[in-house]
C-alpha cells in the first residue's frame, strides 16, 4: 500500500511539473522591423541591444526583419519590439509613434503601413 501511494505521489508530481511552461534561457525569435539604410540598421540593433535579456540582434535589411537570441526570463519580443518602435521604427508587434518617426534621418524615412 506504501508503494503504490508514493507511486501515485511521484506520477503526479511529473505531471505537474510537465505541464508547467519553461521558460527558455536561449529562445530564438524573429520579426518584421522597418526600415531602409545601414543608419536604419545600427539605430535597430541598438535600440534591440538597450533590451536587458537580448543576446543577439541581427537586422536584415533586404528581408527586413531581426533575428534575436533572446533570455525569456529577462525579456520578451514585445519588449523588444517596444524599445525597436520607441527609437523610430514600426515592428510587427509595435508600430513607432508619428512624432518619433518624424525625427529620423531624411532616408531612414519607410513607407507606413495604416
Amino acid at each position: 500500500m506504501k508503494k503504490i501511494m508514493v507511486l501515485v505521489l511521484v506520477s503526479l508530481f511529473s505531471l505537474t511539473a510537465m505541464a508547467q511552461e519553461k521558460k527558455s534561457k536561449n529562445k530564438k525569435v524573429e520579426f518584421n522591423v522597418a526600415g531602409n539604410c545601414d543608419m536604419c540598421k545600427k539605430r535597430i540593433e541598438k535600440a534591440a541591444y538597450a533590451v536587458k535579456g537580448v543576446k543577439s540582434a541581427i537586422w536584415h535589411i533586404d528581408h527586413t526583419d531581426i533575428h534575436l537570441i533572446i533570455d525569456e526570463t529577462k525579456c520578451s519580443k514585445e519588449d523588444v519590439a517596444k524599445a525597436i518602435a520607441a527609437a523610430g521604427h514600426d515592428t510587427a508587434l509595435v508600430k513607432a509613434e508619428d512624432v518619433v518617426y518624424k525625427k529620423l534621418h531624411d532616408c531612414c524615412f519607410y513607407e507606413r503601413l495604416e
